[in-house]
């Protein structure tokens, strides 16, 4: 009796985590506020700018769409695999990995996004060379390839998983 109440108790306690996605739902609006604040600083150098401060201008929103989708991929992956089953079913619009994304395939697309986010942050750093140190490139550099061979040794270690399962 003890413990079945004690197994109730420590599974309700998975709703505890629904306001940390509430939370990050309203980050994702304050990420939608710095993205329009960088367009809105962004259009007028569109008909006046140098080329390559119109690429970094657009490698900026790229880089702060790839955060809004990191957020929204944890957001519902995260709510699916600790909180609650989302129905998607019902909902023929909603993205195919909607209902189907487990916590190993939730890792990888995490760390893709993260690698793509590093990526373009090294990217503006290249475009950006002169304003840059040598320092700071290398940090960027480093980081970079410590999160690409992360992101390799996930995607290692979740198939020698998989073909142990079998």
């Amino acid at each position: 009796m003890i413990e079945r109440v004690l197994e109730r108790f420590l599974f309700a306690s998975r709703w505890l985590l629904a306001p940390f996605y509430v939370a990050l739902v309203l980050g994702l609006a304050g990420l939608l506020i710095k993205t329009m604040l960088e367009l809105v600083h962004f259009l007028p150098m569109v008909f006046s700018g140098k080329e390559s401060d119109i690429i970094l201008g657009i490698l900026t929103l790229v880089d702060l769409t790839f955060t809004g989708s990191l957020v929204v991929i944890v957001i519902f992956s995260g709510y699916e695999n600790f909180v609650s089953k989302i129905d998607a079913n019902d909902h023929k619009d909603w993205p195919e990995w909607m209902g189907k994304i487990d916590f190993s395939g939730l890792k990888l697309k995490l760390m893709s996004s993260i690698v793509a986010i590093s990526a373009i942050q090294l990217l503006k750093a290249f475009m950006n060379v002169a304003n840059v140190s040598d320092r700071e490139l290398m940090w960027l550099v480093g980081i970079h390839v410590v999160f690409v061979g992360s992101g390799v040794f996930l995607a290692l270690t979740d198939r020698i998983a998989g073909e142990k399962a079998k």
